[in-house]
């Protein structure tokens, strides 16, 4: 199996943060951590003005520096997709891979409160909860493509403009080989797995 990715087509994206919310409940992180964002900025000038939406996260990186820089061994990108993890027995909340994160998508747990506190209606479809004083960050929702499903965000978002699949595979080649085609701090090195488009 090839690595795992995501496209985002930007012309698709109308901010609307069914994705962001998507992604808490499945995860139900604490209050002040979200796994993916939705960037906005002001386009044009008046009276042609717009906005144009940017949606952000983990890009699992084939030269992730955060796998590097972790002591503990803590991060790591599974063999078989390479989606980048952590593993929080191994986690001593060092902060090492969120400094060494360009992206700034890793978060650090010092309240694991959540959204959707223990014993009301609602349980998240994650068992485990990250426990205070470790790093999280997006998984893809691994949890969801080893029973062969889309990450939530994906299945969320209404218009389409989260795609995702293998990086080499049908869906994903033929809109990463376009030109257009790009992906966030290419200068950087890291080689992200979340491409660009529009």
């Amino acid at each position: 199996m090839s690595k795992y990715g995501m496209v985002m087509d930007l012309d698709r994206c109308i901010g609307c943060n069914a994705c962001v919310i998507a992604c808490k409940v499945e995860h139900n992180t604490p209050v002040d951590i979200h796994f993916t964002r939705i960037l906005e900025v002001e386009v044009g000038t008046y009276p042609d003005v717009g906005r144009q939406f940017l949606p952000v996260m983990c890009n699992h990186c084939d030269d992730a520096p955060c796998i590097d820089v972790c002591p503990t061994q803590a991060t790591y990108a599974r063999e078989k997709d390479g989606i980048v993890l952590i593993d929080w027995d191994k986690c001593i909340g060092c902060g090492g891979c969120i400094l060494a994160c360009p992206y700034e998508q890793r978060f650090p747990v010092h309240d694991n409160r959540t959204s959707f506190p223990d014993g009301g209606d609602f349980k998240s479809p994650v068992v485990d909860r990250a426990p205070t004083g470790v790093t999280v960050k997006c998984d893809f929702c691994y949890h969801r493509i080893d029973e062969g499903r889309e990450p939530a965000c994906v299945e969320a978002c209404p218009t389409n403009a989260r795609i995702f699949g293998e990086q080499d595979g049908e869906k994903l080649a033929p809109i990463i080989s376009r030109q257009h085609s790009w992906t966030l701090l290419p200068d950087k090195g890291a080689k992200p797995g979340v491409y660009y488009v529009g």
